[in-house]
């Protein structure tokens, strides 16, 4: 019976309501969406390129951040083009291939960037606190397994949820009450008890939001302690600058996606799930590239040696 209601859906669409409860807005919307879309291709293929031909940026630091800036690209895309096709028209269709695919890469993308964010911390740590032994801690060979690793996590967390969603019977509506294919919106048109579901999602999402929160916070504490005893003013801003960035740019990624994962789907708000989701997946990593460049030296300097 689960496999005919499987087979079934594969040949059905799926409606995404996205903000059709608010029509006023969709217009609206669509324009800002466009805009941050743009500004996270636009400054996040910068900070590739520019990762890229500049020599002086072929550090640990960059090598993260370009990883970061490809992350976000792939974020982006899997999840925009479909809301703003959308939002510009009558037809909010998906079809059910699509929908899982999305789902697949959304939440493979989302994990690894939450690894990949620990990953960075680390990195400024060992910058901060282990600075003579820097080079050995931080050897390319071993950026390259940490980075491997953070898209490996990623992707295998995704292949659990989505054969744990993949076998869930749904109903026969089909109407998604958000503006993409995500976990918790598809539990919801489930017709049988989805308990399990929904512990497995908390569990996991505890693993790979919390436990690299922590990390990262621990990070952050040792690096205020080796700050506070710090003598050099340069030093300071320097710290402030890197660190400060970081920090920024994991609380605009965490305390939304803790809003959304780290309680029952039963338990949250839809439309202000859609707003909260609309925040991590638009906004947050059309800012990153400026977070990270507007106040950073090394990269003013390597485009006026790009320039010049």
């Amino acid at each position: 019976m689960m496999m005919e209601r499987i087979n079934a859906s594969s040949e059905d669409n799926f409606v995404l309501l996205g903000f059709s409860n608010w029509p006023q807005l969709e217009l609206v919307l669509f324009v800002v969406i466009l805009m941050f879309y743009l500004m996270t291709l636009i400054g996040n293929l910068f900070i590739i390129i520019l990762s890229y031909l500049d020599s002086h940026l072929h550090t640990p630091m960059y090598f993260f951040l370009s990883n970061l800036s490809f992350l976000d690209l792939c974020y982006t895309t899997s999840s925009i083009p479909q809301l703003l096709i959308n939002l510009w028209g009558p037809v909010k269709t998906i079809s059910y291939n699509g929908c899982m695919i999305q789902l697949y890469f959304f939440l493979a993308l989302g994990s690894t960037e939450c690894v990949l964010l620990m990953v960075m911390s680390y990195d400024r740590y060992a910058a901060v606190c282990r600075p003579l032994h820097y080079t050995v801690l931080m050897h390319p060979r071993f950026c390259q397994l940490l980075a491997v690793a953070c898209w490996v996590s990623g992707f295998t967390n995704s292949a659990l949820h989505f054969l744990f969603a993949f076998w869930v019977p749904l109903c026969g509506h089909c109407q998604v009450d958000h503006f993409f294919c995500e976990v918790p919106a598809l539990l919801r048109l489930s017709c049988v008890d989805t308990r399990a579901n929904e512990l497995t999602l908390m569990v996991t999402s505890s693993i790979f939001v919390l436990l690299p929160l922590i990390l990262i916070l621990s990070s952050y504490g040792a690096i205020a302690w080796a700050v506070l005893r710090m003598q050099s003013t340069t030093g300071l801003q320097k710290v402030f600058g890197t660190c400060g960035a970081h920090l920024m740019v994991v609380s605009l990624f965490f305390i939304p996606v803790m809003c959304i994962y780290l309680q029952p789907p039963s338990g949250n708000s839809q439309d202000q799930g859609k707003f909260i989701a609309l925040f991590y997946t638009v906004v947050t990593p059309s800012l990153n590239p400026l977070i990270y460049t507007l106040r950073n030296k090394d990269v003013r300097g390597a485009v006026k040696r790009l320039v010049g």
